[in-house]
């Protein structure tokens, strides 16, 4: 055991020096896979440009990532290329879990999974993250009994979320409710009203965080009480490779690893969510209640679910409505251990920004994590004009308008 140095008199001396310790790590939990590096598709709704190595190179030299998570790695043909660049030298299974990439990055393996709510035909979606290779390969071998095609990600498990989670656990897994509020595949929205109905007593044993989604922050998920003990993360859901990190989670930690993420999720030893970072929820798709015909967005729940514009029954129900629905309190009841949510507008967000020009502002600093945080506004307006320069520092602060997204179509940040 090593000497306790001579100026440590105390337990509370011990513990801040175990503060000095910990770092802050940009964090996404949920990054998806288009194809595996075969072609072959993975998540059919992804890019073609999305594979594994694509993934971990974009977040490490251009997004400025610390950990990303990428949640189809349960199919075989990505087990196939995570086994191909650990060969080859690339990557590196590091001490406390997780995938090393050029020393920059850690990639944490994961698993997106659809699974039907009790009592109901309808499915949510839920995310499993394992710490090596070796948990991810055995899972995946196990889950192959329940789900028919293991090439394709988010497949329906002949499974209940109960089971599936034990699974993810038994495995040394971490489980976590995906985009909990949004109107397709998600728990609040689709299937239940209460995380508790779905779980039962066990839920806070089984279940290590939730995931806000894109269409809701803090102050929204705050008003539905039970929540109050969970863990909250912020996750691009990213289905190309420019949308990883549009949102992300800053964590505390001493070091980028599978270990650490779940000490931070469970609040332990120091470790800890310090502050969500995601979209305006109003940017989100699935903000305002909206009809697939037309278009047409609601400031409320309409009573009659016809749209006045088209006459529609086709009205997609917006998350700020589902929770006003199934909120306990008007407004947010946020716990002690609630960090800050700090809104987010990606660059490609940004009116008149486009690829020329934030592949320009990524090249002057570094990553985009940098031009969205650290760089000065005479800085960016140096590479991009000071109209871009005061928008992205707008959004910094929340001040930039947006027209609320709804139905299925994103939000949009205006000019002026």
């Amino acid at each position: 055991m090593a000497s306790i140095p001579a100026t440590i008199t105390s337990i509370g001396d011990v513990y801040m020096m175990s503060e000095r310790e910990l770092n802050h790590y940009f964090v996404d939990l949920h990054v998806h896979i288009g194809r595996d590096s075969a072609g072959n598709p993975v998540k059919v709704s992804g890019a073609r440009d999305l594979t594994f190595a694509n993934i971990a190179r974009e977040a490490a030299t251009r997004k400025g990532i610390d950990i990303v998570a990428v949640v189809d790695c349960a199919s075989t043909g990505v087990l196939r290329d995570i086994e191909d660049l650990l060969k080859s030298g690339e990557m590196e299974e590091v001490p406390g879990g997780g995938l090393r990439y050029l020393n920059r990055t850690t990639v944490i393996p994961g698993a997106e999974v659809e699974s039907a709510c009790p009592g109901a035909n309808a499915g949510a979606h839920y995310l499993s993250f394992f710490p090596n290779l070796a948990a991810l390969r055995q899972y995946s071998h196990n889950l192959s009994r329940y789900v028919s095609n293991m090439d394709l990600s988010t497949q329906r498990a002949r499974l209940s979320p109960v089971e599936l989670a034990r699974l993810a656990a038994d495995h040394g897994g971490l489980f976590i409710v995906a985009h909990a509020f949004t109107p397709h595949k998600s728990l609040y929205g689709t299937c239940a009203r209460r995380l508790s109905d779905v779980f039962g007593e066990a839920a806070r044993k089984l279940v290590d965080g939730i995931e806000l989604g894109l269409s809701a922050d803090t102050g929204m998920a705050d008003r539905v009480g039970e929540l109050s003990n969970y863990t909250f993360t912020s996750n691009s859901d990213a289905h190309s490779l420019p949308k990883i990190g549009r949102e992300y989670n800053i964590l505390r930690m001493k070091a980028p690893s599978f270990s650490e993420v779940r000490l931070a999720l469970a609040r332990l030893d120091g470790r800890r969510v310090v502050a969500n970072y995601g979209l305006d929820p109003r940017l989100g798709k699935y903000h305002l209640s909206a009809c697939r015909c037309c278009g047409h967005r609601f400031k409320a729940w309409p009573d009659t679910h016809v749209c006045p514009e088209c006459g529609c029954t086709g009205i997609v129900r917006g998350v700020a409505d589902r929770i006003h629905e199934i909120a306990d309190t008007p407004e947010p009841v946020h716990p002690p251990h609630r960090p800050p949510y700090r809104y987010q507008v990606p660059l490609e967000f940004v009116p008149g920004l486009g690829p020329a020009r934030i592949g320009a502002l990524v090249d002057a600093f570094g990553t985009e994590m940098a031009v969205l945080h650290r760089a000065a506004e005479s800085e960016i307006a140096a590479v991009a004009g000071e109209a871009i320069a005061h928008r992205i520092c707008l959004a910094r602060e929340g001040r930039l308008e947006i027209q609320a997204g709804g139905g299925g179509q994103y939000g949009k940040a205006n000019k002026e």
